[in-house]
């Protein structure tokens, strides 16, 4: 226990972060957006796409119909 608080508290330093719980937050964050951009990356190439897919005519679907507001 005492080498994982020591992992935090160097996190919490290096990264400028007031408490430990700000610094965990912020590691597991990053954590959890590299590991999906890995498996991202690790994915590409991996499907066909449909050549005949008019990628355009989406465009100008969303933009004469905008998806409505989420809510506040």
């Amino acid at each position: 226990m005492a080498d994982l608080n020591k992992l935090i508290e160097a996190a919490r330093k290096l990264g400028g972060h007031k408490t430990k719980k700000v610094a965990v937050t912020a590691a597991l964050d990053e954590y959890i957006r590299r590991h999906k951009r890995e498996q991202a990356v690790q994915a590409f190439g991996t499907f066909d796409f449909d050549p005949s897919y008019d990628y355009k005519a989406g465009h100008s679907a969303r933009e004469a119909n905008p998806p409505a507001s989420a809510p506040s």
